[in-house]
């Protein structure tokens, strides 16, 4: 971009259609930075498939009161720092919605870092035995939105969850987070393998955050062609 000196100079001594021209190509570089940004954000968030809201069905799920479907759809939460819990059985759409959530994040031009929690456990214990920890930290702390998916699908040891902790502590007041989990909050000491922990986790996740419910059989089976022939 052009210095103001310049700017200025180019103003005063330019004809009306020489700065329509120059005003024309600033508008199409800020555009293509616009769009450059967004996408390097998307494939820096590592989702493992694109997700929107497009056409996304919300008749089984329940809000909580004083958080309209626009503030999850629009991100709003994201500005304020809070986080999302989304919870409910196998295949009722909390991945896709977190997903979309991200997608949207992105797209204003937010930083957002996804992962499924097991593949992140595991990389992170690969980081820690190779003294690079700080890595994955950073990789955290530059996000403004963390998601970790299938909180409950696997076991995980202690020394993940002292791992997993961390993470949730340091997007603590700092960042919004929204985990997905097919448990209620009375099982997660059972994941992780150790209870005090998990309510320490949780405190954190829940002091400023929404639970999003997840109702109904799941959406797989019901669009499986093998269950319409059944």
């Amino acid at each position: 971009m052009l210095s103001n000196h310049t700017a200025e100079k180019f103003a005063s001594e330019s004809s009306a259609r020489e700065l329509r021209f120059l005003c024309s190509v600033f508008d199409e570089e800020c555009s293509w930075r616009e769009k450059s940004k967004r996408e390097r954000l998307l494939k820096r968030a590592r989702f493992p498939v694109p997700k929107t809201f497009d056409g996304y069905d919300w008749s089984r799920i329940r809000l909580p009161e004083g958080m309209p479907r626009n503030d999850v759809e629009s991100c709003a939460f994201v500005g304020s720092m809070q986080n999302l819990v989304l919870y409910g059985g196998v295949g009722n759409g909390k991945t896709h919605m977190a997903i979309a959530c991200g997608t949207t994040a992105c797209r204003m031009g937010l930083s957002v870092m996804f992962a499924t929690i097991s593949d992140l456990v595991v990389r992170m214990r690969k980081a820690e035995e190779a003294g690079s920890l700080d890595r994955v930290f950073r990789e955290v702390e530059r996000a403004d939105l963390v998601i970790l998916d299938e909180l409950g699908y696997l076991p995980i040891d202690r020394q993940g969850a002292r791992l997993l902790f961390q993470v949730v502590s340091k997007c603590y007041e700092r960042r919004s987070l929204i985990v997905t989990t097919n448990l209620e909050f009375s099982r997660w000491g059972s994941v992780l393998t150790d209870d005090q922990m998990a309510a320490a986790m949780i405190d954190r996740i829940i002091h400023y955050g929404h639970l999003i419910v997840f109702e109904g059989p799941t959406k797989r089976m019901e669009a499986s062609p093998m269950a319409n022939k059944r």
